[in-house]
């Protein structure tokens, strides 16, 4: 648990343990650590590999991503299975999926937007991409297998006295993490001891819970932190309450919520916002993930409240965690890479840039999704609305009726409500 929760600690005591032992440095990874590369790289050596591995193993993530697209569009790459570049693979795998998938919301886009007597071209184009997408789904699981084949290999060399000099060296990285991070390390032995005392796995050693407990730490401030942003912290709402906390706000504050919806097959993301004040609104947008989709909802309400309200606070709630954490974080950052992590597109990217601008005016907080919670289920059925007109499955005359239905249903229960949607 010290290990996920705490890596950059806990790294730094597994290198001070490697210098004092004469080994190389090195930081745990799969399946058991650098120390267990150092070992495949020595019974392995056979000099350096060809250029175009190094040249793989060299270039940045994104020169490495480009690399992956490439070999599914134009030819086949058959450096990428080589085992110095192989972990990489199946690393960035997933972002060119992701990538490939955009192509095809771009495609669909187009498509839907030209006259039908000029489709036809468009339509070339779309199942261009559908076929470059199935080859990055199908090289993706091929670098999966490939590295777990590799892993494989590895562990029949880091087996016998190499394993036990692997957990000895990590026995002794423990104990330094412990004095040099006492606060964290007692977070770590007080959480476990709550965890083991009715865990039904604790007779096999708890082998997967480890990461469930990283979280709980990793989610949780240290005790006594001190908040020096003048901007008020996002909150996260306990169990006990359904919605988000509010009492804490000016009576001037804009109060909002967000949702988003994804596709299954092309990266198009449909997104919508209701707020108190009655005001709405939805559009469509690409996104890689629903956690991207969802900061992509946020922005876009939160800058449509901040014009519309030029003086006033805005709050945005949002039932994705993973979203609110990432414009948390590049909020309270005053920089948009800070939510780089969640957002890969040039959409959301262009969003969050002109979103932290206004970061002192702004907040975004967490609420418990689809508990009945009026303007999060209208946002919800914006959200969908705005997808399925985004992916042709709707006509405009039927998403103009279906839009008039949730703006009904929104004031039904509080009288009329000004809408600008």
């Amino acid at each position: 648990m010290a290990r996920t929760a705490f890596p950059v600690a806990f790294d730094e005591a597994l290198r001070r343990e490697l210098r004092h032992r004469g080994l190389p440095d090195g930081t745990p990874q799969a399946p058991e650590s650098d120390l267990a590369r150092w070992s495949w790289d020595r019974e392995t050596a056979g000099g350096e590999p060809p250029a175009p591995v190094r040249a793989l193993r060299d270039c940045d993530d994104d020169a490495f991503v480009q690399a992956l697209l490439r070999d599914a569009r134009e030819e086949e790459n058959p450096y990428l299975p080589h085992d110095a570049v192989v972990e990489r693979w199946s690393r960035h795998a997933r972002a060119a999926l992701a990538w490939g998938r955009y192509a095809i919301g771009r495609a669909e886009r187009d498509a839907l937007a030209c006259p039908l007597s000029a489709r036809r071209t468009r339509l070339d184009a779309l199942d261009d991409a559908y076929q470059d997408t199935a080859v990055l789904a199908a090289r993706s699981r091929e670098a999966q297998l490939r590295a777990t084949d590799l892993h494989d290999r590895m562990r029949a060399v880091t087996t016998g006295p190499f394993a036990e000099l692997v957990a000895q060296c990590r026995a002794a990285a423990l104990t330094r993490f412990a004095e040099a991070e006492p606060e964290a390390w007692h977070r770590v032995r007080e959480l476990t001891a709550k965890h083991r005392a009715d865990c039904p796995e604790r007779a096999d050693g708890c082998p997967r819970c480890h990461r469930a407990l990283a979280t709980v730490l990793t989610d949780a401030p240290p005790a006594g932190t001190a908040e020096d942003d003048e901007r008020p912290a996002a909150t996260l709402s306990g169990d006990e309450d359904r919605y988000a906390l509010l009492a804490d706000l000016p009576d001037t504050a804009v109060v909002a919520v967000a949702d988003a919806a994804v596709g299954d097959e092309s990266a198009l993301c449909g997104y919508g916002w209701a707020a108190e004040d009655g005001t709405t609104g939805h559009g469509d947008s690409l996104a890689s993930s629903s956690g991207e989709a969802e900061v992509i909802g946020v922005c876009a309400a939160a800058l449509s409240l901040l014009e519309r309200h030029e003086d006033a606070p805005v709050v945005l709630l949002c039932d994705s965690i993973e979203a609110v954490k990432a414009v948390d974080a590049a909020l309270r950052s005053a920089d948009p890479e800070a939510a780089r992590r969640t957002l890969l597109f040039p959409e959301s990217r262009q969003l969050m840039d002109r979103l932290v601008r206004h970061r002192h005016r702004v907040q975004v907080r967490w609420l418990k999704g689809h508990v009945g919670h009026d303007l999060n289920e209208t946002a919800d059925a914006f959200a969908r609305l705005a997808l399925r007109r985004a992916t042709g499955r709707i006509p405009s005359s039927a998403a103009r009726k279906e839009e008039a239905r949730i703006l009904r249903s929104l004031g039904s229960g509080a009288g009329p409500l000004p809408v600008a949607a």
